[in-house]
């Protein structure tokens, strides 16, 4: 005998049973506190509002600095050269004409990463001389956001502006492939750098890459020569190289001397005692650089009751 067809039972077998509802209705409080907590996608910065920037990767966005931690370029003392050819690479770039990224590398505390937020500043105020309406903006990366370049790159492209991004101490270790992106962006990729945009970037290291990683990658490769040369390939992507080298004992004092000129000291001690002074803080700390001087008189201030104020 056949079962007649009830519509009550049709219905009962199609609703989901009632654990399967309280599953569903879970999930979806998940998926709206998920869309609540997760970061805005990023979109347009709005660039006016600063001259220097910092690339939040984990935010995907760029944060407004509103007072940049930079130094006179008058007070670096002992780089004239890499000064006046950083100068003059920052500036035909605000420009909008050919410049190269540039690469400062060399000893530390001498002044690297201080001369880019310096330069950045006096040609921005040599923009303003001229009322050019649009100023040279200033982008910070860290060493450890490099992989992120490509998306910064891509936000920063359409701008109407100049931009310089800066990358401090940069440097890669053993294993580490985030390099690959750098060399893409810089001029390997297939979009490449974009036009309105400039890096610069200071190392300690030459080649960005230790020796033992270099050597390594001789040691076990099919091509020694071909490793190598991919390696030392990521610093060739840099037109304009920089040398920072140890500074001697007068260009140190000079640097001394130029910055207890500028701060607004009332010493009571003659010159050679400053420099005495100033010697033997060099040899406690085993050596002599611009951020040697720098700490020399912030103490030089500190004993004497001195705030570090420029003179106006």
């Amino acid at each position: 005998m056949t079962k007649g067809f009830d519509v009550n039972d049709h219905n009962r077998s199609a609703a989901p049973p009632l654990g399967e509802e309280r599953v569903v209705e879970a999930l979806e409080r998940i998926a709206k506190a998920l869309e609540r907590i997760a970061p805005p996608a990023p979109g347009p910065t709005d660039l006016s509002s600063a001259d220097a920037f910092l690339w939040r990767s984990d935010l995907k966005r760029l944060e407004p600095v509103k007072e940049v931690n930079r130094v006179e370029l008058s007070l670096l003392k002992g780089i004239d050269q890499a000064r006046d050819l950083l100068l003059e690479n920052t500036e035909r770039f605000a420009h909008d004409l050919p410049a190269n990224n540039a690469l400062l590398w060399g000893a530390r505390g001498m002044g690297k990463s201080s001369l880019v937020k310096a330069a950045h500043a006096e040609v921005n105020r040599r923009l303003a001389a001229t009322s050019r309406s649009r100023p040279l903006k200033l982008v910070e990366i860290h060493r450890e956001d490099i992989e992120a370049l490509p998306l910064l790159m891509g936000l920063l492209r359409e701008s109407e502006f100049q931009i310089l991004v800066f990358c401090d101490d940069l440097s890669f270790d053993a294993g580490d492939t985030s390099y690959k992106s750098l060399k893409a962006v810089l001029e390997g990729g297939i979009e490449g750098r974009p036009a309105n945009v400039l890096f610069y970037a200071t190392s300690n290291r030459r080649h960005l890459l230790p020796r033992d990683m270099m050597e390594n990658e001789r040691s076990t490769a099919i091509n020694p020569g071909e490793a190598v040369e991919e390696k030392v390939s990521l610093s060739d992507r840099f037109g304009l190289w920089l040398g920072f080298h140890k500074c001697g004992q007068d260009e140190y004092l000079a640097m001394v001397e130029a910055y207890v000129a500028y701060f607004d000291f009332h010493l009571t001690m003659s010159k050679s005692e400053l420099h005495g002074q100033a010697l033997e803080w060099a040899t406690t700390r085993g050596a002599r650089s611009g951020r040697v001087a720098w700490q020399f008189v912030q103490d030089l201030a500190g004993r004497n009751h001195v705030r570090l104020a420029p003179r106006r």
